[in-house]
């Protein structure tokens, strides 16, 4: 093998160290997103999932994995993506402007008890921003998974709940993400699956 390609080795797995790490040490911070989640679903709620670019997939990811759970036995919860409709997206686009393609849908969409999660790789991207911004003006739940310092995404205090991957690297930022949901996922049905958690008098 080539001596450069292997010299690059090691740099590029450990691009990916820290990030990893950051995720295992915000544990308490995930669970307590994951417990917020599991009572909106308890409650009727529903999970509205936003992104752009490559986020878009993430956002169609996370919907498809807790309305079909690939996991047999698991429990289907209702989730949709506001990435999935590209004559709405584009409509809206086209009669006012890009930054208000998932508020809008939100404004028609959510209702106060469910659960908006937005996904941004650099925790800058304004129609995110403004999605989570109108999702707490409606009472909804809102969630956030950025990258890099969190941007202005995690400065806003319209997020109840933000999950950094620490990288400035999108690709990095991406997979975090991945396993971030999947944990989210995860912890959402072992919740469920203990018998008075959820119930209203032993909800902080």
């Amino acid at each position: 093998m080539d001596q450069a390609v292997l010299a690059s080795v090691p740099e590029i797995f450990a691009r990916r160290v820290g990030p990893a790490r950051s995720l295992a040490t915000e544990a308490e911070r995930v669970a307590r997103a994951c417990h917020a989640m599991a009572t909106r679903f308890h409650r009727g709620g529903r999970l509205i999932v936003f992104g752009n670019g490559e986020a878009a997939t993430d956002a169609q990811h996370i919907s498809v994995e807790f309305v079909h759970p690939v996991i047999v036995g698991k429990r289907a919860l209702p989730s949709f993506s506001l990435t999935s409709d590209v004559a709405t997206i584009t409509g809206i686009a086209a009669e006012t402007d890009f930054g208000d393609v998932f508020a809008h849908q939100l404004r028609h969409l959510g209702a106060p008890v469910d659960i908006a999660l937005g996904v941004s790789p650099y925790g800058n991207c304004v129609n995110v921003l403004r999605a989570l911004e109108t999702a707490r003006e409606l009472g909804l739940l809102t969630i956030a998974l950025v990258g890099g310092d969190g941007g202005e995404i995690a400065r806003s205090p319209a997020v109840d709940h933000v999950l950094i991957a620490p990288t400035g690297d999108p690709r990095v930022a991406k997979e975090v993400h991945v396993t971030t949901y999947h944990i989210l996922w995860e912890l959402v049905h072992v919740f469920f699956e203990q018998p008075g958690v959820l119930d209203p008098q032993v909800v902080a």
